[in-house]
């Protein structure tokens, strides 16, 4: 948990691991950030891959990534069962949980009918730092756009709404992100909230946003606001910009 007693969320645009070289994947700095977040010395984190359906090659490449970093790295999977016998306790008990990528209407649907969305909100209110990237970031906010029914975007307005903000990940790589976010959020589909491109992290103190954080020098954050009858306007913000590995 983290050791300042405040919840945090740091919700990844793209850009988690980075290729190491090998035909694998490192952690970025966002990741390391986010372990940092905890305050400890040798974090005790857990990932989840719902979102990707628990493939046991999804879940090796994420221990292998993790090995990397000086934590106590676990999983909780929930195919074919949840793979701890008691899913509270296990996660109460870290001090980072990290979601993946993938399809979120399905990470969302699944959360639900095994209780996770409480559990979630229980380990964030009780100071266990909350991360993901795409899907591992959409989840937390009331919603945004989303590729889990097809390669067109389509809205998604019941996320878990921890942060009361929509949220745009993949800002600057899909040219569906932007517009489609600023047309829901125009029309009043979506509340007002942040957007991330690729390699830029998101970081709420509670439910405030307090700063973007980013290992690339051109990638952007950005604050997405209704600006009258059926528009929206974008404001930039720059990202702190964190030490490369």
């Amino acid at each position: 948990m983290s050791t300042d007693g405040q919840p945090h969320i740091l919700a990844i645009g793209g850009g988690t691991f980075v290729p190491d070289g090998r035909e694998g994947i490192a952690p970025s700095p966002l990741m390391r950030y986010a372990l940092d977040l905890t305050g400890q010395d040798r974090p005790r984190m857990c990932f989840l891959t719902t979102a990707v359906g628990d493939g046991a090659e999804y879940v090796a490449r994420f221990y292998a990534g993790f090995s990397q970093l000086d934590a106590e790295v676990s999983h909780l999977s929930l195919f074919p069962m949840p793979s701890v016998a008691d899913m509270r306790a296990h996660l109460l008990t870290q001090d980072l949980i990290y979601v993946s990528g993938g399809s979120v209407a399905n990470l969302l649907a699944l959360w639900r009918l095994h209780g996770l969305d409480e559990i979630m909100r229980e380990a964030w209110q009780e100071g266990v730092v909350l991360s993901g990237q795409s899907a591992g970031a959409l989840c937390w906010h009331v919603g945004g756009n989303t590729d889990s029914f097809g390669p067109q975007l389509r809205p998604l307005t019941d996320g878990l709404g921890f942060l009361p903000y929509s949220c745009g990940v993949h800002y600057d790589s899909d040219p569906q992100r932007r517009p489609l976010l600023q047309q829901l959020i125009g029309e009043g589909a979506l509340p007002g909230g942040y957007a991330a491109d690729e390699s830029v992290g998101l970081h709420y103190v509670g439910t405030e946003f307090v700063q973007a954080v980013s290992y690339k020098q051109d990638a952007g954050a950005y604050r997405v606001e209704p600006d009258g009858p059926g528009t929206a306007k974008e404001t930039r913000l720059e990202p702190r910009r964190l030490a490369s590995l």
